[in-house]
């Protein structure tokens, strides 16, 4: 036993951490999630998460739909379920994405747990170490995390009031191949940008289109606020215009609840089985429960009227936030106007840190994103994301009043120390 001992226990025990895979590594913690601890406090008014405010969701409808479900079909609910998501809410998903153009077979959709599920597993089937993907500058930062996980390199295209600019997706796929490196896809949020709010315009939408068919990159569209439009409809989807080179990913966490966690893929037939396979490794199937809760509300409820009044709430605090912004803001700093969905973009001048800059924001009672976290290459020192989502309509004027005058503060400290 000892000479056993002996050959198979040589040395101290590894740790654990140190028995990691390479790609661990590349598992960072988000900016947004670490602001969670200190933003959830009362006293602090966040401006800093996406969550959906769900004041307008009528929670006796909710009951009764969910009452009528286990009543009715709680068999099924409560049972495991197909890989692919549940014939049902996949059909009712078709009806969802015709408000934006878009026709679409059932058999085409897979139904995920969250759309940023469905975002990890096209990651995971597309992406090799090295690879490029090109993103918008900044971009969503759920994204740049599943990315990064996957050992992609990350290379920003720019940006301006209206969305992605054509010439400059252009030039950097020139310039990366050029280089030698392999781009895989292009990622965009073409409605009411995380974390920008701009919408992109139905003629850029074409030309980026063509450039990707010219080029030979799909592209993947992430759309979970196309239907939160204030004042007019968004563009149809790009998938409506492409349906062999656009994956369009769609999520209900904007547009009924987010604690149900149902998002869908819907792409070309030759992607289909991999990603239904790739799901059933990672989580077997999505939950019954919450699909068929959803398929019931869609299927019953005026889910039409209950978006429209969800926009009229997000309406009310957008306002509240740029009139904010314009009598409590310096006249050196400028924002995004958008037309819907959830934030607001704010550029400081250079000089100004807005991750340093984040103690005193808290001492003043107020949270907000540090604009670095929308990058993958420690960009936007000077922006920040503001969410006005989720407060109410008051304390978003107080937030963004504490704000500005920390940011009032830190320009005249600047100021000084330049002088």
């Amino acid at each position: 036993m000892s000479e056993i001992n002996t050959r198979f226990h040589t040395g101290a025990p590894q740790k654990l951490e140190e028995r990691f895979a390479a790609r661990a590594s590349q598992m960072l913690p988000s900016e947004i999630r670490s602001l969670f601890a200190v933003a959830s406090r009362p006293e602090i008014v966040s401006l800093a998460g996406g969550m959906p405010n769900l004041s307008a969701l009528p929670m006796d409808m909710m009951a009764s739909v969910v009452n009528e479900l286990i009543l009715t079909n709680g068999a099924e609910a409560l049972q495991y379920g197909s890989g692919q998501g549940h014939p049902k809410l996949r059909e009712l998903i078709c009806d969802v994405m015709a408000l934006e153009g878009i026709r679409a077979n059932a058999d085409d959709i897979v139904v995920t747990t969250g759309s940023q599920q469905a975002l990890d597993l096209i990651s995971r089937i597309f992406i090799d170490p090295g690879d490029v993907v090109l993103v918008e500058a900044p971009s969503y930062v759920g994204a740049l995390g599943t990315f990064r996980q996957y050992q992609a390199s990350v290379v920003h295209v720019e940006m301006d009031q209206d969305g992605l600019v054509p010439q400059s997706l252009r030039e950097a796929i020139t310039v990366t191949r050029v280089a030698g490196r392999k781009i895989k896809f292009l990622y965009l949020i073409p409605n009411y940008q995380n974390p920008t709010g701009v919408l992109l315009p139905a003629d850029r939408r074409t030309e980026i289109l063509a450039i990707c068919r010219e080029e030979g990159i799909f592209v993947v569209e992430d759309n979970p606020y196309g239907l939160l439009g204030f004042d007019r409809p968004s563009p149809n989807a790009m998938r409506a215009e492409d349906s062999e080179n656009v994956i369009y990913l769609g999520s209900f966490s904007k547009t009924i609840a987010s604690g149900l966690r149902i998002g869908w893929a819907l792409v070309p037939q030759s992607l289909k089985d991999k990603l239904v396979i790739a799901s059933e490794s990672s989580i077997l199937c999505p939950s019954n429960f919450t699909q068929l809760t959803i398929a019931n509300y869609l299927t019953h409820q005026p889910w039409r009227d209950q978006i429209a009044s969800f926009c009229e709430v997000y309406k009310v605090r957008r306002d509240a936030m740029l009139e904010s912004l314009d009598e409590y803001f310096p006249k050196e700093a400028t924002w995004t106007k958008p037309g819907g969905g959830f934030y607001v973009w704010v550029n400081l001048p250079p000089e100004i840190d807005t991750k340093a800059m984040m103690p005193k924001a808290i001492v003043a009672k107020v949270a907000y994103v540090p604009g670095t976290a929308f990058y993958a290459d420690g960009f936007g020192s000077w922006s920040m994301r503001l969410s006005y989502c989720h407060p109410t309509p008051e304390r978003i004027r107080e937030g963004v009043k504490a704000l500005g005058h920390v940011v009032h503060q830190e320009m005249n400290r600047r100021g000084s120390a330049l002088n």
